[in-house]
């Protein structure tokens, strides 16, 4: 218990609450928060185990909005595409791909706040393109709610259509690049302490999420979520060129 960085599981409650309101999913924040403390490969490990309860709880708490025809056009190609992500990230060095997400999260956050009137059109090319690049963005970076929140935002769901969907689509995901992870020896036996406490986090997390989303206007929240967004990929780039300068 001395070991653990109960700051860091703190970071991790917040990335969960605020992934479940802003429709994203808690791994756009909780990966870049996660690279403080673990290296990249130990992050992608923990993320995939932590997303498992995380969206376990949003199908149990949100569980009456499935949408099993876009479940299926988004879903399918994204677990595909997760498990070539999650290969090809044993190839890649680590510090690149920490420099891919970190300028991902600004790109895209800068892009969306700058074009909010900017429209994905909802039909099924759209849908399984969106699935294809979050499933292998998930896989590579450990972060791809942001592309598959984006493509899912086209359909104008109900809310809770919006959170059910998203998270069944999200655990066929994490439940097939655990298996890949862990054959490519990312889930390390000296992070597993944190394990039941990401579990515990991943259903308070989302409760308290539900109940916050009641109260908060989707689009307010959507430019608080970006703004963070952006921030996270600012700090993720900037610690990566003070490590550079002191190596």
């Amino acid at each position: 218990m001395r070991d653990i960085s109960y700051i860091f599981l703190f970071l991790a409650l917040i990335a969960e609450i605020v992934g479940t309101v802003g429709g994203f999913g808690s791994s756009v924040f909780f990966v870049p928060v996660a690279n403080f403390y673990f290296d990249f490969y130990s992050v992608l490990g923990l993320t995939a185990l932590f997303h498992l309860s995380s969206n376990l709880s949003k199908i149990f708490l949100f569980r009456k909005g499935l949408d099993k025809k876009l479940l299926m056009q988004i879903g399918i190609p994204s677990v595909l595409f997760v498990i070539i992500g999650g290969f090809l990230s044993k190839y890649v060095n680590s510090q690149y791909l920490e420099v891919i997400l970190g300028i991902f999260l600004v790109t895209f956050s800068l892009f969306f706040l700058i074009k909010n009137k900017v429209i994905v059109l909802p039909n099924k090319k759209n849908a399984i393109l969106g699935g294809s690049l979050s499933g292998f963005s998930a896989g590579l970076l450990g972060t791809g709610g942001a592309i598959r929140g984006l493509t899912m935002a086209a359909f104008n769901l109900e809310k809770s259509a919006f959170i059910a969907t998203s998270a069944f689509i999200d655990f066929m995901i994490d439940f097939s690049r655990t298996f890949v992870y862990y054959q490519n020896g990312y889930i390390h036996s000296h992070d597993m302490k944190y394990v039941p406490f990401l579990f515990l986090i991943g259903i308070i997390g989302s409760y308290l999420g539900k109940r916050i989303l009641a109260y908060i206007p989707q689009t307010k929240f959507r430019i608080l979520s970006l703004v963070l967004i952006l921030l996270i990929g600012l700090v993720t780039i900037g610690q990566l060129v003070v490590k550079h300068e002191v190596l």
